[in-house]
């Protein structure tokens, strides 16, 4: 299994479709950075936020996930308190080719302020808005900044291809658009994750 460099990633992109919108080079001056990089691809931050409002006393099961936990917000930048996490969405739309798996780990710029990104890895043949979450581990207040990064995804190509895909599957994260809740199979789905 092998990393795939900043050049396939490009041409996925342009020919597949990959990434969209697609940054071609990586973009600073100003902005916390996002686009193509040498051995992955900074994702943004979208404007849409759910901003976890459960108090302390409530209890969150993955399983049943109340909306009423959440606010919806919109905007430029999104504080996110000490102790809490937000809900948000990838500027960009990826389409996972059947023989590449994902990480995705959060920007030094955020971690160095105590905000830990969460992705799980996109699998074969997924494709979606990336739903991600975005928590403060520290003890002030800090802003997210919409449309500049949040995380870099890392794509990795194995050895064979899989016998069963994201899509053979009919992953209940498939195709999501918008911010998507915690959801449980149904038991209609061979479903394992993401």
């Amino acid at each position: 299994m092998g990393v795939k460099p900043d050049h396939w990633i490009a041409r996925m992109a342009r020919e597949h479709q990959m990434i969209d919108p697609f940054q071609e080079s990586l973009m600073r001056e100003g902005k916390i950075s996002f686009g193509l990089s040498s051995y992955g691809y900074d994702l943004r931050v979208g404007q849409s936020y759910k901003v976890f409002r459960g108090r302390p006393v409530d209890c969150v099961d993955p399983k049943d996930v109340p909306a009423e936990l959440f606010d919806d917000f919109q905007g430029e930048h999104c504080v996110i308190e000490p102790g809490t996490f937000v809900l948000a969405q990838s500027v960009e739309y990826f389409k996972i080719p059947r023989d590449i798996l994902t990480i995705c780990v959060g920007k030094s710029t955020y971690a160095r302020c105590g905000i830990l990104v969460n992705v799980t890895p996109f699998e074969p043949e997924w494709e979606g808005h990336v739903t991600m979450s975005i928590s403060n581990t520290g003890s002030a207040p800090v802003k997210v900044h919409s449309g500049e990064g949040i995380a870099q995804v890392i794509f990795f190509e194995a050895s064979e291809v899989c016998q069963t895909s994201y899509a053979d599957r009919k992953g209940k994260y498939q195709a999501q658009k918008g911010i998507v809740l915690s959801k449980v199979d149904d038991g209609t789905e061979t479903d394992t994750g993401r």
